[in-house]
């Protein structure tokens, strides 16, 4: 991962775009999203349905591309260690949703409960302030 932001880093510095606000970044990130969005306007295909189209595979590579790249551009800027913040992240999320209560059995047996049990945790989680 420190190579990839090593070559991001040098990436933007050859360009002198190394001092890029945040804040313009963070519009970056968020326009070119919808344009990930877009691609799935009107539909609702299952990932091997999507798989099997290589015209929507080839446009979400694309703009799934510029959002990344966005996303490494702010954390390189803001001398974010991506590896760390990542797997901070997904320990949270780990914890938040732990694999007990999300995992192919549940789901088999109570479908709809997932998606409550989603909610009420996100719920409690935003009353205390966790995220």
């Amino acid at each position: 991962m420190k190579d990839f932001e090593n070559d991001i880093r040098k990436h933007l510095t050859e360009r002198g775009w190394d001092n890029l606000r945040p804040s313009d970044l963070a519009k970056s990130i968020m326009i070119e999203g919808a344009e990930l969005l877009e691609v799935f306007q009107w539909d609702n295909q299952l990932p091997e349905e999507v798989r099997k189209d290589e015209e929507k595979m080839a446009k979400i590579r694309k703009e799934l591309a510029d959002v990344m790249i966005y996303c490494f551009d702010m954390a390189v800027t803001l001398d974010i260690d991506v590896a760390l913040m990542l797997s901070e992240k997904l320990q949270k999320v780990s914890e938040k949703y732990p694999t007990s209560l999300f995992n192919k059995e549940t789901r088999a047996k109570e479908p709809a409960r997932e998606e409550d049990l989603y909610k009420k945790i996100k719920e409690e989680y935003r009353r205390e302030g966790k995220n």
